[in-house]
């Protein structure tokens, strides 16, 4: 019961960040392309990048590997909403934006792993 209310709390805390992050960016650079979702995406590569090699260095709990990895991150990053404006995309005839969008998610967010991951090491 408690490892429910651990992720839970993370996942309503991440639910909130992810919300905050994509509203704010939604209509700043325009309409037409998911600039909240690409970045949210990619901040989330990046943070479960370090998190990961944090726990690799056994340097967290399994009760804030939880939190953080399985309810925060776990609710703050957004595929679905990432498969979906993909998808929307496509049906609108937006083809190039759709292309931009797997691409960015894509290639940002692997390099942001790889990033996160070597920040831990750097750093450790």
């Amino acid at each position: 019961m408690l490892n429910l209310l651990i992720v839970g709390l993370g996942g309503f805390l991440g639910a909130i960040a992810r919300f905050g992050v994509s509203s704010f960016l939604a209509a700043r650079p325009g309409p037409g392309f998911p600039f909240g979702t690409l970045l949210v995406n990619v901040l989330g590569c990046l943070a479960i990048g370090a998190l990961m090699a944090l726990l690799e260095l056994e340097a967290l709990s399994a009760n804030l590997r939880l939190f953080l990895a399985v309810g925060l991150l776990g609710s703050f990053t957004t595929f679905s909403t990432f498969g979906y404006e993909t998808i929307e995309l496509l049906r609108d005839g937006a083809y190039q934006p759709a292309l931009w969008n797997v691409a960015g998610s894509l290639v940002l967010g692997l390099c942001a792993v790889l990033l996160g991951r070597a920040l831990v090491h750097l750093a450790g």
